[in-house]
């Protein structure tokens, strides 16, 4: 056993084979209950060794072990072993068969592991969902579930406010939840390969985000709103079906009276007490949302209409970002860019962009 790499504070036995008998040994001779903390196990790399469960003697202490590396094995499940690893931060299980029912112990929520792990990888694995139990893992930094089979992100999601990297690409998820913005400290937010439609406008209140990894998903539009990502510095978009024509003839149901009063109330700043109108009218009224075009003032509240503005990004990219107007007969600014290169609209268009250029240093379309 010459190849084996043993150090005060490392057992370093990846790509080596070694049978389930050899490890028990060597990890119950390494147990600090019998050595002492003196020689405690920092970290501990099995990777590449055909394990099919967790070492039993992971259980009988070794509470300053920091990190474990049970990646490319054909474990089904982490056992209760993992839950008497108080003071473990990264925990690397990629490329497993974990997924089935039991995958991870019971507990794991509640036990120290909650306070401790920071990074844990589960990528390359079978799970359909994300497991209850790791969104009550609140020490979190970087969750890593590339490469299963995800159907969807739960809203819970939001719970693990400590996260900074989200990796979540190679999945079948189809929606983003707006729950997802609510992660004050996330910087890296990985979601290529998916089947992925539309990106939702709460996504610009991630102030921290730095990369955002969209390529290869059924994306047509992006909406306005993530022109306020001021720290975005990557965005890829490449694979996606991008609108390649210009969007005019949308479905337009015309507003209601209630809307049409509503917005004569509001365009000529009709005055009104709360002791005028009733509540529901007062809550309708404060629900108007300003047309974008700053040549028009109008307003809408139920009834828009959708279109296609295209903003030029870098001076080589342009990207089709949502818009709403408040009628068919109000123009965008930037209605006419696909159609002149020197339109007024599309100056504007580029205006606005040159605003935003800086924000996003790179992105990646090809």
């Amino acid at each position: 056993m010459e190849e084996i790499t043993i150090g005060d504070a490392e057992l370093n036995w990846s790509r080596l084979s070694v049978s389930a008998e050899a490890l028990e040994s060597e990890l119950e001779a390494r147990s600090e209950e019998r050595r002492g903390s003196r020689e405690a196990l920092l970290r501990l790399l099995l990777p590449y060794n055909r394990l099919t469960s967790l070492p039993r003697a992971l259980g009988s202490g070794f509470p300053h072990l920091q990190l474990l590396d049970v990646s490319g094995n054909a474990l089904t499940a982490l056992g209760p072993e993992l839950l008497t690893l108080s003071g473990l931060r990264t925990l690397l299980a990629r490329n497993n068969r974990l997924g089935g029912p039991g995958s991870l112990p019971k507990g794991l929520g509640q036990s120290p592991l909650c306070r401790s792990l920071q990074v844990l990888n589960l990528s390359g694995n079978s799970f359909q969902e994300i497991p209850a139990s790791l969104l009550e893992l609140r020490a979190l930094q970087t969750l890593s579930l590339g490469g299963n089979q995800l159907q969807s992100i739960p809203a819970e999601i939001e719970n693990l406010q400590s996260l900074e990297c989200l990796y979540l690409g190679g999945n079948f998820i189809k929606e983003i939840p707006p729950e997802l913005a609510n992660l004050p400290f996330l910087n890296y937010l990985v979601l290529c390969d998916n089947k992925i439609q539309s990106v939702p406008p709460q996504l610009s209140q991630l102030h921290s985000l730095r990369s955002l990894s969209l390529h290869n998903n059924l994306l047509t539009y992006l909406p306005r709103e993530i022109l306020n990502l001021i720290h975005l510095e990557e965005l890829s978009l490449r694979g996606n079906p991008l609108v390649v024509r210009f969007v005019r003839d949308l479905t337009y149901d015309p507003p209601t009276l209630l809307e049409l009063a509503a917005r004569t109330i509001k365009i000529r700043s009709i005055t009104y007490t709360p002791y005028d109108l009733p509540g529901n009218l007062l809550r309708y009224l404060g629900s108007a949302s300003n047309c974008p075009n700053p040549k028009c003032g109008g307003v809408y509240f139920d009834c828009c209409v959708r279109q296609i503005k295209f903003v030029d990004f870098c001076g080589k990219y342009r990207l089709p970002l949502m818009h709403y107007l408040c009628s068919p007969e109000c123009s965008s600014p930037c209605s006419s860019a696909s159609h002149s290169s020197t339109s007024q609209s599309e100056s504007d268009s580029e205006d606005e962009a040159s605003v935003a250029a800086h924000r996003m240093q790179k992105v990646l379309l090809g």
